[in-house]
């Protein structure tokens, strides 16, 4: 069984300096199913290439199961139209001490909200956090991607 091991932060945007230069991949990612999470996500670089997947996810906030798929991305913008949740960001990568953080920049209703998350090979493993993080926010539902595909504004902290 596939496991995802994941904290997620809210991130002082002001803090983040030269690493918003990299214009990231613009992630669209749509909900199918809430239980059991089923998403499709599409991603389209700004050179036009686009990669996307399915992914099926299991209960849980910090820990749970994970499986993703390829599928090929015509197919993900017609499944994105049968969502009537979608989420809008740009993704970048950071790498800081071994490890890669995900920092999303949310556009439509959640403009303004930046959110950073690192996966780990187990649920104690140390990390460096960067000066830029500030709040956990994993066990906080409400900054659960699903949830916030149908939120109509950041949730307040």
């Amino acid at each position: 069984m596939g496991q995802e091991i994941e904290h997620k932060f809210l991130v002082d945007a002001k803090q983040l300096g030269s690493v918003i230069e990299d214009p990231g991949v613009r992630l669209t990612q749509g909900y199918l199913s809430e239980r059991p999470v089923v998403r499709v996500r599409l991603a389209e670089g700004a050179d036009a290439t686009a990669q996307a997947w399915i992914t099926i996810k299991g209960p849980g906030l910090l820990a749970r199961a994970e499986y993703e798929y390829p599928v090929p991305p015509h197919d993900a913008r017609e499944m994105l139209a049968l969502c009537a949740h979608v989420i809008l960001k740009t993704r970048r990568h950071v790498y800081i001490g071994g490890h890669t953080w995900d920092l999303d920049e949310f556009h439509g209703a959640l403009q303004g909200l930046w959110l950073a998350e690192i996966e780990l090979p187990a649920a104690g493993a140390d990390f460096e956090r960067p000066a830029w993080v500030t709040d956990e926010v994993t066990d906080d539902a409400r900054y659960a991607n699903v949830a916030l595909a149908r939120a109509t504004e950041i949730p307040p902290r």
